[in-house]
């Protein structure tokens, strides 16, 4: 193991000194971010019948959902620490073989236990995203590396919004295996590509895995956000849901003691309570909780029948169609917000990005009446998103050592994770207690629909307000990240 600066003979040293092929990696990377969140709607318009499919019941069933929830918000954080560790790239295909392993169980499966172990496995593959932007940073030149973080950030929200009307056109005409072999396939062909096009990064973090930080974490997180999907369903006062949620603030408070003592914590919480990162990552739960609020609203209000005097009549797929273009949205913003980056800084642009969330879901109090409506509205809020998302990483990764970014950038995203968690559980309660009677059914009301709107804006202008609190402007100097004291220096594995 050498320093951060290797010698003139060592093997790595001509191929280090080459300039990164920086086209190929971004492109690479970014469909792997797209991928991995088209797996996290694949199942969307399956949800209807998962309980006759699986053989289950509607509660039952719904585990198939959760199961890639939780698993997702373990892996982020420790996958992202492995890859600072041991090689990102190396983490990175992992992720990807368990996407594959996971999708090929659930396209053999006919029953409930199956699907839900596939579905674990396919959550595994959420640290890709934040291993993707660590690798950028690792390889890239400065001038390139702006725009590139923005699109890889924003690919979370570009493979979901696109995902939802492949998905379900799928599910409409084809057997719904299919999905699952479509998204072990992509799954391969990504891993294919990684391993022709994207280096392994030469900085490594060093030091010894963090085993018990690990499962405490895993616990503490598991507890918490079980509790809050599961909440609706067990009700919010039943003892369970009480018990977990106390477990998760016990756990995690040993948790964060531990890591404060450990000479090499999971998360270095030191790092992470400086302003700039923490407030960071409270911007990301409530952006995160404006992204998915969004995908919960709009599909339901134009699936709803036009009977109701204000539904849109329309099917799975259409609702799809007419949401995909914020993806596209979303991925034609990921370029201004790194020129506004890079000019004013990324504070200027999570706070336009928020910013313009707010304006959107304003809209959608007001129009809602016909399709193209919807559709500006979703592209708005997409645009929205664009910005904020692609702010999030220059601002962690100025901000921690270049040893952590991995780290550090996985637990951004399971920030993100949690927000889009209570997202469901809040507005998944509004309209399911604001309804009207249907005949013999009750659906959400139009007051409903307007109160999760309005909960959507707030938690935009609430991600805002903490943006605003965030340290100066300027453009984020990623190339002189700071080092905490007494922190091992980056080291390259020759």
């Amino acid at each position: 193991m050498t320093s951060s600066s290797p010698t003139p003979d060592a093997p790595d040293a001509a191929v280090a000194a080459r300039p990164p092929r920086s086209g190929p990696v971004v492109a690479v990377l970014a469909f792997g971010g797209i991928v991995v969140s088209l797996m996290q709607t694949l199942v969307v318009p399956l949800v209807p019948d998962l309980p006759a499919l699986l053989h289950a019941s509607a509660s039952d069933a719904s585990w198939a959902i959760t199961a890639t929830l939780l698993a997702g918000a373990v892996a982020t954080p420790v996958l992202g620490r492995l890859g600072d560790m041991y090689g990102k790239r190396r983490t990175l295909l992992l992720s990807l073989a368990m996407l594959v392993v996971g999708s090929v169980v659930c396209a053999l499966s006919d029953a409930l236990a199956p699907m839900i172990v596939g579905r674990a496995l396919q959550g595994f593959s959420a640290g890709v995203i934040p291993l993707g932007i660590s690798i950028m940073r690792d390889e890239l030149p400065a001038g390139r590396l702006g725009s590139a973080m923005a699109l890889m950030s924003s690919s979370l929200g570009v493979g979901g919004a696109l995902g939802l009307p492949g998905a379900a056109a799928l599910a409409e005409h084809a057997d719904w295996h299919v999905l699952f072999w479509v998204s072990a396939g992509l799954g391969a062909v990504v891993i294919a590509l990684v391993l022709a096009l994207v280096p392994e990064s030469s900085v490594r973090g060093g030091g010894r895995f963090d085993l018990v930080g690990a499962v405490g974490l895993s616990i503490g997180l598991l507890c918490l956000l079980l509790a809050i999907s599961k909440g609706a369903d067990w009700g919010w006062a039943d003892g369970v849901t009480l018990g977990l949620f106390g477990a998760a603030v016990v756990v995690l408070l040993l948790w964060g003691r531990w890591e404060l003592r450990v000479s090499g914590p999971l998360v270095d919480l030191r790092t992470t309570a400086r302003r700039q990162v923490l407030l960071t990552n409270l911007a990301s739960i409530v952006i995160g909780f404006a992204m998915f609020g969004m995908s919960l609203v709009l599909p339901q209000l134009l699936q709803m029948p036009e009977a109701t005097g204000y539904g849109l009549g329309r099917s799975m797929m259409t609702a799809g169609l007419c949401l995909g273009p914020s993806g596209l949205v979303m991925m034609a913003i990921s370029p201004l917000s790194a020129r506004i980056t890079g000019t004013w800084g990324p504070k200027v642009s999570l706070m336009l990005g928020a910013g313009v969330i707010a304006v959107g879901y304003g809209m959608g109090v007001f129009l809602m009446d016909a399709v193209w409506q919807i559709v500006i509205i979703s592209c708005v809020i997409g645009a929205g998103i664009g910005l904020a998302y692609s702010a999030m990483p220059a601002l962690i990764m100025s901000a921690v050592p270049v040893s952590e970014t991995g780290a550090a950038n996985g637990l951004n995203t399971l920030m993100r994770s949690i927000g889009t968690s209570t997202a469901s559980a809040v507005v998944g309660v509004v309209l399911a207690h604001m309804t009207t009677a249907f005949g013999p059914y009750q659906v959400p009301s139009l007051n409903g629909f307007r109160t999760a709107f309005v909960i959507g804006g707030g938690a935009a202008l609430v991600a805002l307000a903490v943006a605003a609190l965030l340290p100066g402007r300027g453009p984020a100097r990623l190339t002189a990240a700071p080092q905490r004291p007494g922190t091992p220096r980056a080291v390259a594995r020759g």
